[in-house]
C-alpha cells in the first residue's frame, strides 16, 4: 500500500477507532482486546485490494463502501454520512414538505415499512414489505434509510419514480407518483359493531393524543363500551408523542424504559397524575408496519395488561439516532439510545409478539385489498368475550 493510500485509510479509520475505544459506539467487538488485530486485518485487506485487483482502484470509493458496510451491520437506521449529507443533517432551514407517505427500513435493499393512509404511496398500492430497488433509477442497494428518506421528499407537485419488487415476483413494477403535502388528520373513528368503537391512528404527531381522546369520546357517546385501536402501518412520530398517547390509557405503572450508551442505569418512564383518562377495555391491532412511536404505545399498554395485541409481530424499531461528526466533514448517524418494554425487555430490533397472531392478507401488485378485515374481525371477537386476555391476566 502506498504512503498516500495508507494515510487516507488512517484518516478514515482513526476517528472510528477513537470512538470505539473511548465510547464503544460501534458495539462490543471494537471494545475487545483484539481490536488492533481486526484493524490489522482491515489494513491488509485494503493493501491486497490496492495491489492485486485487476483494475486501478479508487481507494476513496472502497473506503466509503467499507464504512457503509461497517455501520450497516449495526441496525437499519444507523448510517455513514458523507460531508454533504452531514451538512443536510445539520441544516436548520425546514426541508421540503412534498412527500409520498412512505417510511423505510432496510433489508439488503430499502424496504417499505409503512405507507400512510390516503398518501400517494397508498393510492399507488404500495404496501409494507415491498422492496424499493431504485429511486428515480438510482439503485438503493448501497443507500441508507436516512439517504432514502431524503430522496423521497421534495417540492409539492414534483415527480418521483420507484422500482418496486413484491414477494417472489420476478419482474419489477415501476411506479410514478407525485409528491403531496400530507393531510394533518391522523385519527378517525367509527363504530365497528354495536358496543365496540374503532379508532384508526394512521400516523402519530403532536396532536394525536388529543385527537384520539376526542374520537374515543365521540364513539362513547354513541354507545361504545370497548375499543379497537388500529396502529397497523403506523410508523411516524416521536417517542415522546407515542408515550403521550399511552398516558391516555395507563393510569399507573411503568410505560417504558430507556437505555443510553454509557449511562450507568436505565431510565424509567412512568405514568403520572392525570394519566389514564380513558378506561374502556382496549385491543390494539398491530402488524409488521407498526413501528417507532406506535410500538412504544402498544408496548406500554400491553406491558401494563391494559390491552391485548392482535395481528402480526412488529418490526422492533425503537432507537434514537445521533450525529457523530468525523474529521474531514463526514459523520456517523448512530443509534445511541434504545427503548425497552415496561418489563425491561428489548424492544429495538426485537419487536412485539401479538397476544393473538393473525396474518394480514397477501395482495398481488395492482389488486385491491380484500373487502373483509380478518384482523379486525378477530379483535371484535376478542372484545366480545366476557373478559379479554389482558383482563384475565390482571384478575
Amino acid at each position: 500500500m502506498s504512503p498516500r493510500t495508507r494515510a487516507f485509510v488512517l484518516a478514515i479509520t482513526a476517528p472510528v477507532v477513537v470512538f470505539a475505544i473511548v465510547g464503544g459506539l460501534l458495539g462490543t467487538v471494537w471494545a475487545k482486546e483484539d481490536t488492533y488485530q481486526h484493524l490489522k486485518i482491515f489494513d491488509d485487506v485494503v493493501s491486497l485490494i490496492s495491489s492485486n485487483y485487476v483494475e486501478p482502484v479508487n481507494i476513496e470509493k472502497v473506503m466509503r463502501g467499507a464504512m457503509n458496510g461497517l455501520v450497516d451491520s449495526l441496525d437499519p437506521d444507523s448510517a455513514y454520512l458523507s460531508p454533504d449529507e452531514v451538512k443536510q443533517a445539520e441544516a436548520t432551514t425546514p426541508g421540503p414538505v412534498g412527500d409520498l407517505g412512505i417510511e423505510l427500513t432496510r433489508q439488503y435493499y430499502l424496504r417499505i415499512l409503512a405507507a400512510r393512509d390516503n398518501s400517494p404511496a397508498a393510492k399507488a398500492g404500495l404496501r409494507t414489505g415491498d422492496y424499493v430497488r431504485a429511486i428515480n433509477d438510482v439503485p438503493t442497494r448501497d443507500m441508507s434509510v436516512w439517504e432514502g428518506m431524503r430522496a423521497l421528499r421534495g417540492a409539492v407537485g414534483s415527480k418521483v419514480t420507484l422500482t418496486i419488487f413484491r414477494g417472489n415476483a420476478a419482474d419489477p413494477h415501476v411506479v410514478a407518483m407525485t409528491r403531496e403535502a400530507l393531510s394533518p388528520v391522523d385519527v378517525t373513528g367509527r363504530m365497528a359493531t354495536p358496543g365496540i368503537g374503532y379508532v384508526r391512528v394512521s400516523s402519530i404527531g403532536p396532536r394525536t393524543a388529543d385527537q384520539v381522546k376526542s374520537q374515543v369520546a365521540e364513539v362513547a357517546k354513541i354507545g361504545a363500551t370497548k375499543l379497537v385501536i388500529d396502529i397497523r402501518r403506523t410508523a411516524t412520530g416521536t417517542y415522546e408523542q407515542g408515550l403521550a398517547l399511552a398516558r391516555l390509557f395507563v393510569a399507573k405503572g411503568t410505560l417504558a424504559m430507556r437505555e443510553t450508551k454509557g449511562a450507568p442505569a436505565k431510565d424509567t418512564i412512568a405514568a403520572g397524575p392525570g394519566d389514564g383518562s380513558v378506561s374502556l377495555p382496549v385491543v390494539i391491532l398491530i402488524d409488521n408496519g407498526t413501528s417507532g412511536a406506535a410500538e412504544l404505545f402498544a408496548s406500554a399498554l400491553h406491558g401494563n395488561q391494559r390491552a391485548d395485541l392482535i395481528g402480526e409481530h412488529t418490526i422492533g424499531r425503537a432507537g434514537i439516532q445521533k450525529l457523530v461528526k468525523l474529521p474531514g466533514g463526514s459523520g456517523l448517524w448512530l443509534t445511541t439510545v434504545r427503548y425497552l418494554t415496561p418489563a425491561g425487555s428489548p424492544l429495538h430490533e426485537k419487536g412485539l409478539e401479538p397476544t393473538v397472531a393473525v396474518e394480514g392478507p397477501e395482495v398481488e401488485f395492482g389488486q385491491p385489498a380484500p373487502a373483509t378485515d380478518t384482523v379486525l374481525d378477530k379483535a371484535i371477537e376478542q372484545l366480545a368475550q366476557p373478559t379479554t386476555l389482558a383482563e384475565k391476566k390482571a384478575a
